[in-house]
């Protein structure tokens, strides 16, 4: 039998992890919570934890981060190996191995230490004995930290330790473990069932759950929540509002003096409500809220769930300088998608002891089936139709290579590229996806939430909906389709030329050629002063 067994090849699994899809941090919130609820009970007792977690929304979730970070990471290109060790001489595996003591793998980035390497060739050892040649396309990322005339601490040499990975074609290439970090969740909007948490590039690295601990500016992802107040104020998708230079002494402010630019820096003049959405104008943002009032919005914006005490009552509210989780945003969102009710993200469908009892059920209060009703359907739909506009043709405009008509969303950015998100949806599916620094700084030039976050959200969004029939969207009742003029946002009369847009019944614009604007079909007298 000795003989035998040692006859037998030896099967080595390199990977081994806990849970067969990567939800580590979705794992341990649900430890956590079990924890909590039954103490050491938790870890002797046999419980079975089912999570409203899809297999295939997690695992299209976790690649799309991992590609968007390492996409982003390589666009600002190679900082140098990650370490240097002296190696003898005489080069033994044991020493190779003594090499890599302290340098973990993050999945598939794999630590590896270099044995040679020149201009147009790296030879590197990896755990476990495999020697890699890497040439051509492995080095590209890496190419300028192969020559002499680089700095020593940079360059690649002999004893370095350097990150290694497989490309699309299963060839070795030089990589590096990503400095940025990001989030990316998604939730059913019709009773808030989570179906894909990814909380960090990777959880043996950073246990920091950037989905429901991270807060963030949203910068122009919050937007939309300012519009919607707007309607409810009387302002229409067809109202005029001045895309033109502000400035606000240190006495306005409360503060500094404050010019709020666009982020083209250029100002396009009167355009309509929806149009100023679709283009993220910056200053017809400020001029809602200036109109509205910041105190009115702070209050507002509680039913989508956000805590006013983080978005205190100011003009900058407008552009997102308050504080938010992914998680709080994917909520919120959530609203316009369903139509108007608040839904609570949930994450455990049921308990069971080890016999299969079930200890606990969670039986979530759902859109027109329990949830409360926190906005109404007309608001929803107007919004969630702006909202399609930015896809179709406004910031998110990439995302029609999906080949859908039926999503809507926002793009996000803050002030100096810090933060980068997109926030979209359609009637089955909410998701959030958002890139940044643990410690804030720059994403880069150029780094929006379009180039940065955008990516992601599709990348997630187009395995998920591959195959899923479109949802067209439909005007509830009380919103009345009417055509207007697109450059003065007033009513065509009939036969005249006109784009089609939404509006309130209660709510209409006024009418071409109309003897001034009529009483009852246009915003208060003094919103409009603030307008123009």
């Amino acid at each position: 039998q000795f003989a035998e067994a040692d006859e037998q090849h030896l099967l080595v699994k390199k990977d081994i992890y806990e849970y067969a899809v990567r939800a580590e941090h979705l794992a341990e919130m649900v430890r956590q919570l079990i924890y909590e609820r039954y103490q050491e009970d938790a870890y002797t007792k046999g419980i079975r934890v089912y999570t409203t977690l899809s297999t295939q929304h997690q695992e299209a979730a976790y690649a799309a981060l991992r590609r968007g970070v390492q996409e982003y990471d390589r666009r600002h290109g190679y900082r140098g190996p990650e370490d240097f060790v002296d190696l003898p001489a005489q080069i033994t595996d044991e020493a190779l191995e003594d090499a890599l003591q302290d340098a973990a793998d993050y999945d598939d980035l794999y630590a590896a230490v270099v044995v040679e390497a020149g201009p147009r060739h790296v030879k590197a050892y990896r755990k476990g004995g495999e020697i890699l040649n890497i040439a051509e396309d492995g080095l590209k990322l890496a190419s300028r930290m192969l020559g002499d005339k680089t700095n020593p601490n940079q360059r690649i040499r002999r004893g370095a330790i350097i990150r290694v990975q497989k490309d699309e074609k299963n060839r070795w290439q030089i990589t590096q473990l990503p400095a940025v970090e990001s989030a990316l969740v998604s939730i059913d909007p019709r009773d808030g069932a989570i179906r894909a948490l990814v909380g960090g590039f990777d959880f043996s690295r950073n246990q920091y759950n950037h989905v429901t601990q991270a807060l963030r500016q949203p910068g122009s992802s919050f937007k939309p929540f300012i519009y919607s107040a707007a309607l409810e104020k009387g302002f229409t998708a067809a109202t005029i509002i001045n895309d033109a230079p502000l400035t606000f002494t240190a006495a306005q402010t409360g503060s500094e003096p404050w010019e709020p630019k666009n982020y083209d820096g250029k100002f396009d003049g009167p355009m309509r409500m929806r149009t100023g959405l679709v283009k993220s104008k910056n200053l017809v943002s400020v001029r809602i809220l200036q109109a509205i009032g910041p105190q009115y919005a702070q209050d507002y914006i509680a039913r989508f769930g956000f805590d006013p005490k983080l978005h205190p009552p100011y003009l900058t509210m407008a552009l997102g300088a308050g504080n938010v989780t992914p998680m709080q945003m994917v909520a919120a969102y959530s609203i316009f998608a369903n139509g108007g009710y608040r839904v609570a993200p949930y994450f455990i469908g049921r308990v069971e002891d080890a016999r299969g009892n079930v200890l606990m059920e969670t039986k979530p209060q759902r859109a027109e089936g329990g949830a409360e009703r926190v906005l109404d359907a007309r608001n929803a739909f107007i919004m969630t139709s702006f909202m399609q506009d930015v896809v179709k043709m406004g910031t998110a405009a990439r995302a029609m290579k999906l080949g859908r008509n039926d999503l809507a969303g926002k793009t996000g950015t803050t002030n100096d590229f810090i933060d980068a998100w997109f926030c979209g949806f359609n009637t089955d599916l909410v998701a959030v996806a958002w890139i940044g620094f643990d410690n804030p700084h720059t994403l880069g030039r150029n780094e929006t939430g379009a180039s940065a976050a955008l990516p992601m959200w599709m990348s997630y969004m187009g395995a998920v909906l591959k195959g899923v029939p479109e949802q067209p969207l439909a005007p509830p009742g009380g919103v009345l389709a009417l055509r207007v003029n697109p450059d003065t946002g007033l009513r065509s009369a009939d036969g005249q030329p006109g784009i089609v847009d939404f509006f309130y019944q209660e709510f209409l614009p006024p009418e071409q050629g109309s003897a001034g604007d009529q009483a009852g079909e246009k915003p208060p007298e003094e919103v409009r002063n603030q307008l123009f």
